[in-house]
């Protein structure tokens, strides 16, 4: 791979996700009382009952979901292969001259937040969930961390980006 701006840019949106999260989970698991059967036992509030901190180590994916697998599935599931998506999205974004500044930046945030996640499970054998968002009914989140944002804005952008593409043609 060569190095070029374009590459240091994706590289550099890749790290700093995963540090922001990674930092993120050592202070959360270090300071806040955390459970594994998605029941917190300590709830710090941020901004009253609106944004609240948790710590619940989510043994599955997206809100859970997955937690219940035999350990095999689990592992080719929630480890290999995101791994493998992963590796080609990057791959992808490395080759795919024609991508704009927007879509390197949204693919590199779910890469970033993909990675820092797929090594929760590895190191811990689970992922560090710790946010929660409850806008008093209008709008509620699952608990999640900055990996799940990374990804979730990543997502959101290339929406956004496709849309725009299309208008445009």
């Amino acid at each position: 791979m060569k190095l070029t701006k374009r590459n240091v840019y994706i590289l550099l949106v890749i790290i700093l996700t995963i540090a922001a999260d990674q930092i993120s989970k050592v202070i959360v698991r270090a300071n806040v009382v955390g459970r594994t059967d998605f029941t917190p036992s300590e709830r710090i509030s941020l901004i009253g009952d609106y944004f609240v901190l948790m710590n619940v180590e989510n043994t599955g994916a997206f809100l859970g979901m997955g937690s219940d697998l035999s350990p095999g599935l689990r592992i080719v599931l929630l480890l290999i292969l995101p791994i493998i998506v992963l590796g080609y999205v990057l791959i992808h974004i490395l080759k795919d001259k024609s991508l704009d500044n927007w879509t390197l930046f949204a693919f590199a945030s779910i890469i970033g937040g993909g990675i820092a996640n797929v090594y929760d499970r590895i190191a811990y054998g689970s992922v560090t969930d710790f946010l929660f968002i409850d806008l008093g009914g209008v709008f509620k989140t699952g608990i999640f961390n900055l990996a799940d944002l990374s990804v979730t804005t990543g997502m959101v952008i290339l929406l956004l980006v496709s849309f725009r593409k299309k208008k445009t043609a």
